[in-house]
């Protein structure tokens, strides 16, 4: 199972060298989703309404298995491709990068214009502020009260702190924990509670 994955953290934007007269815009950004991949192209063709193309691609998911790519009018295959290509090659996810090209009165041909789209989107990305997301599981932790020194001792071990404490006949937390120690975690609360404490995975 993957535990973690690349993404962007802000938005940037760079103009890349003009190509012929062509100007390029590259803007890279972090998405949750389709829907926002989308709302932030229509933002982009708004602001940037005067340029002929707003070429695009997006790569979404904890494996980067859904995206798309578009070359919105630009011959296939010479715009949106190149730019996914380059997300792809940084192995970043929840991303969106869109190209704007305002058209300088030469063609560039098809090689061209991969060259030009793809060199935008390399530079926007490499520009944007990036980090690593640890995916976590949800746990919720019960023992009884003679247990919470040890349990107390046990989470003082770890980098993350109870939520949601709840002191009724029993003492109950919730802990959000990263894949890579979920294992871990566990087996040290049962063998710190004796195989006392209760432990429920939450949706």
């Amino acid at each position: 199972m993957q535990e973690s994955f690349k993404t962007l953290t802000d938005e940037f934007r760079v103009e890349t060298d003009k190509v012929k007269g062509s100007r390029f815009l590259g803007i890279a950004a972090p998405v949750r989703d389709e829907e926002a991949a989308k709302e932030f192209l229509l933002r982009a063709r708004k602001e940037h309404h005067d340029a002929r193309h707003h070429c695009s691609a997006w790569r979404l998911g904890i494996d980067g298995k859904q995206f798309r790519s578009s070359d919105d009018g630009e011959p296939s295959g010479s715009a949106g491709k190149p730019i996914l290509a380059m997300i792809e090659g940084r192995d970043l996810s929840n991303v969106v990068v869109i190209v704007v090209r305002w058209f300088g009165g030469t063609k560039l041909g098809v090689g061209g214009l991969v060259r030009a789209y793809g060199q935008a989107a390399a530079e926007a990305l490499d520009g944007a502020p990036q980090e690593t997301v640890t995916l976590c599981r949800q746990f919720t932790f019960r023992h009884s009260y003679e247990l919470s020194g040890p349990v107390q001792g046990l989470l003082n071990e770890y980098p993350f702190a109870p939520q949601n404490a709840q002191y009724g006949a029993e003492v109950q937390f919730d802990l959000e924990i990263p894949l890579p120690l979920c294992e871990r975690f566990q087996a040290d609360f049962v063998e710190r509670t004796a195989g006392r404490g209760v432990i429920t995975e939450r949706p």
